[in-house]
């Protein structure tokens, strides 16, 4: 940070603490510039919700979502970043330095990085909202253990729905996979797991139309879009596995965005603000993966990291 009077402007603002976030403030910490990490409401972000990952490089007996999410933030506190445990509301990259306000305060900063990442899809139905956090749940890691026991159902056909639905095998009795093609997207290795798995079935060609119940979820409305025909299948749990939507709205006035709202950004993931980077999830509708997301928040550390050195001689 530097001073300017009594006005103290951050070198660098990170929005975020994912993989992509906190990798940015790993590199930046270790430049010396001292960044300042919005954190968001979850440290880690999708990572930490995650039960298992086997591919990330390192690890190869596979770690928690969570554990992995601790030491990407302890690496980087180690060298200097620091973790603010607060969300920014508005933005202003009219001039430089930039300026944030959050819920708790008003920040200014020479280069911001910007990895806030994803969001979970909705499938917008009936019931859906009504029964979310009563049945319907978009996290098995974060919700699995109240359905032991359970019937549960998956919707999705790529590696989160197989991913999720595996996990949830842990504690349901069974787990309802339902899509809405006859072939899955995930990956070869997943889809073996999951065929293979006794508590696993598929309910192929199928979208749901309505979520039922009570006190909480009991059943849900599905109709197979080949012949039309409605059906009753009786769940106490249903969790949705169908994407992700960039979390990006913050800067729509501001950042050029594509038309699934993923701000653009050139190969050295300088956004079109001189000073304003993006990297992981809030950019990449392609890969989405740790590994990727933390390698394009070095990648972004070390362009900040440039462009302030040049300013500065």
């Amino acid at each position: 940070m530097v001073s300017e009077g009594s006005k103290i402007i951050e070198k660098v603002i990170i929005l975020g603490a994912g993989p992509a976030g906190l990798a940015a403030g790993l590199y930046t910490a270790r430049a010396d510039l001292s960044p300042l990490i919005f954190t968001g409401i979850q440290i880690g972000g999708q990572v930490a919700l995650t039960d298992w990952i086997e591919n990330y490089p390192g690890f190869p007996e596979g770690i928690g979502g969570n554990e992995l999410a601790e030491l990407f933030q302890k690496n980087a506190e180690r060298f200097g970043a620091r973790l603010e445990y607060d969300t920014a509301t508005e933005v202003d990259f009219s001039s430089r330095p930039f300026k944030i306000k959050t819920y708790s305060n008003s920040f200014e900063a020479q280069s911001l990085i910007i990895t806030t990442g994803a969001s979970p899809n909705k499938l917008n139905i009936p019931g859906e909202e009504e029964f979310r956090g009563k049945g319907v749940s978009y996290c098995a890691t974060c919700d699995g253990w109240f359905f032991k026991d359970k019937v549960v159902a998956v919707v999705g056909g790529g590696d989160s729905a197989l991913e999720e639905g595996l996990f949830l095998t842990r504690y349901a009795s069974s787990v309802k996979i339902i899509h809405r093609r006859d072939e899955l997207r995930g990956s070869a290795i997943l889809q073996e797991r999951a065929f293979n798995n006794p508590k696993i079935e598929f309910v192929w060609n199928t979208v749901v139309k309505e979520i039922k119940g009570g006190v909480g979820v009991e059943s849900v409305e599905l109709e197979n879009v080949k012949t039309g025909k409605r059906s009753q299948l009786a769940t106490d749990g249903f969790f949705v596995f169908i994407g992700h939507t960039p979390n990006t709205d913050l800067f729509k006035s501001q950042l050029e965005l594509d038309e699934k709202g993923y701000i653009v950004v050139d190969e050295r993931y300088r956004t079109n603000i001189p000073g304003v980077f993006a990297a992981g999830e809030a950019c990449d509708p392609l890969y989405r993966q740790v590994i990727t997301s933390a390698g394009m928040g070095a990648a972004t550390a070390i362009e900040a990291t440039r462009l302030l050195e040049k300013e500065s001689e």
